[in-house]
């Protein structure tokens, strides 16, 4: 970038410090893969779905838009579960604006988590169209999917977790997908009118609103460790949706991932995307919050982001609360998904852009470069794969000097290296789940 010749003089001056590759400890405990199908089925049985459930019943299953570990199997296995119940069950995209607002963008992003109609055994129904089906307690119109207001039932399908922008006993779970969710474009934005400061109030009175006069005979929450898999699966009949998920909550809260360093200078995130975080890196793990209604994470003084994933198709929501981006992530950007994204949920913050370096290492030494509080001498820095995936990390020589409990250094440590054109080489080839050294 000609223009940045000036820049890159002065970056040239910033030096960066080794780093140590470390690992973080968490519980492993999990259901793997080859379980779900019985795990699944076990749940739907306690929750009684088998005698909910007649003979011809056409019932929509929810797909959102997160990339939730095995979605692809727990759907398919509630599909042939109501096959199985002689029902005629049939998947629909339960994710308000994402996709770009648009029935075939919202299949396509299905189609990347690999539910499909051959991949589920029955048919995929993606439409924008919505239907009012009722009111909240203070009087206030509420729409879900015209698709699944007019089956027989409906399974809502959700991962229950901390919420990236607001706080209260229902935040990314059950109650949200079916108020954000089954809301489409338009009821997502009725739902957003009063803004994230209300959100935690509006998530649980248009939830309940939507279990009073919906035809829903099932719910399933979903909680993932943190290695993204899947740990708990929570099948409930839609009376006891209220009751459990605040529970709920807190297991997820306590089995998410996070880096457990309380502070840093800076914090490089290889990759953000809509497939981590509905705000591209979770505010939860990476302290990037959107809104004054949540806190938590790592403090960082600055936040690089060097990539965005491909599953999220050009939404690089979220990368507006990072100090700097690489020309890499800008040229990703499909700015009016972006804007629709932020126009639904009605918060700009994410929808914003944050400064544009050339390649990762002026990125970088950028950000380091405009710390006020770091040791120009000893920095503190570390850099992650992405907020999902944080076993694995890399630490600057100062934060090994404070390794907080459950963190030990694997190795020498050694500079970062970069290319001919200034981005690092070290970054593996991405594969779901899998990220070693």
């Amino acid at each position: 970038m000609k223009e940045f010749a000036q820049l890159n003089q002065y970056l040239e001056d910033i030096r960066l410090p080794k780093f140590y590759k470390a690992r973080q400890s968490f519980d492993r405990a999990c259901i793997e893969r080859e379980d779900i199908p019985a795990a699944v089925r076990q749940e739907l049985d306690k929750a009684e779905l088998r005698e909910r459930v007649d003979k011809g019943m056409r019932i929509a299953v929810t797909a959102g838009s997160r990339g939730v570990a095995n979605i692809d199997l727990i759907i398919r296995e509630i599909v042939r579960y109501l096959q199985d119940c002689q029902a005629s069950p049939f998947v629909i995209p339960a994710m308000g604006s994402h996709g770009g607002g648009t029935a075939e963008g919202q299949r396509e992003l299905l189609r990347g988590y690999k539910i499909t109609e051959e991949t589920m055994g029955c048919p995929l129904i993606s439409s924008m169209e919505v239907t009012q089906i009722g009111q909240t307690e203070d009087g206030r119109a509420v729409y879900i999917d015209k698709e699944a207001a007019n089956a027989d039932g409906i399974v809502v399908v959700g991962r229950i977790k901390p919420h990236t922008a607001f706080r209260g006993p229902y935040q990314s779970g059950l109650m949200k997908m079916m108020a954000i969710g089954l809301g489409k474009q338009y009821g997502a934005r009725v739902c957003h009118e009063e803004g994230f400061e209300r959100m935690g109030y509006n998530v649980e009175a248009f939830g309940k609103a939507i279990i009073a006069n919906s035809n829903i005979v099932c719910a399933v929450g979903l909680i993932e460790n943190a290695f993204d898999k899947t740990w708990k699966i929570a099948a409930m009949p839609k009376e006891e949706v209220a009751a459990r998920e605040p529970g709920l909550l807190k297991e997820a809260e306590a089995h998410m991932p996070k880096i457990l360093f309380p502070q840093c200078d800076v914090l490089i995130v290889n990759e953000i995307g809509k497939n981590f975080s509905g705000d591209g890196m979770d505010p939860n793990v990476t302290g990037t919050f959107a809104t004054p209604y949540a806190t938590g994470g790592i403090e960082a003084e600055r936040v690089c982001v060097l990539d965005l994933s491909p599953e999220s198709h050009g939404n690089g929501m979220g990368n507006g609360m990072a100090s700097a981006i690489t020309r890499k992530v800008f040229d990703q950007l499909d700015l009016e998904t972006i804007y629709i994204n932020g126009f639904t949920c009605r918060n700009l913050n994410g929808s914003r852009i944050a400064c544009i370096m050339p390649n990762d290492e002026a990125a970088i030494k950028f950000c380091l470069g405009t710390c006020v509080h770091a040791d120009p001498q000893e920095p503190k820095i570390i850099r992650i794969f992405n907020s999902q995936f944080v076993e694995y990390l890399w630490v600057s020589e100062a934060l090994a000097k404070e390794l907080p409990e459950g963190v030990e250094l694997l190795g020498e440590a050694e500079p970062l290296s970069f290319d001919a054109e200034g981005n690092l080489t070290d970054k593996e080839p991405r594969q779901r789940g899998q990220r070693t050294f």
